[in-house]
């Protein structure tokens, strides 16, 4: 079966950075574009990046672009999210997640499976 396994989460201080990853087995990693959402206490899922099925397009909620990276190594099936000048307003669990579709698409809709998340959590 499908299976998307995150790891890399953890407590930072403001200012700091993590990097996050994510494995893919079960499926043709490279006919699915991949996606990093997010949800904090109290609120909806919310959308973060995501990349394309070839890495050469990606697309960035505007609350992280210019902080976050997301990257894609096809050889080794895995998705990762560098966030640096990480905020406590970015805490929150982080779920990677496989499309259905090639290209990015920041429409939770479109991602058929998901990771379990991972915990981030940034103090002040």
């Amino acid at each position: 079966q499908v299976q998307l396994v995150e790891s890399g989460g953890g407590l930072v201080q403001a200012g700091g950075s993590l990097r996050l990853s994510c494995a893919v087995s079960g499926r043709t990693f490279t006919n699915h574009a991949m996606g990093w959402f997010r949800q904090a206490p109290g609120k909806d899922r919310e959308f973060v990046t995501a990349i394309s099925w070839t890495g050469g397009t990606t697309s960035y909620a505007d609350s992280v672009k210019g902080r976050f990276t997301i990257s894609r190594d096809n050889s080794k099936n895995t998705v990762s999210l560098q966030m640096n000048s990480l905020k406590p307003e970015d805490t929150a669990v982080y779920y990677c997640a496989s499309s259905i579709y090639r290209v990015p698409s920041s429409n939770s809709a479109v991602y058929d499976y998901w990771g379990q998340g991972t915990q981030v959590t940034v103090s002040s």
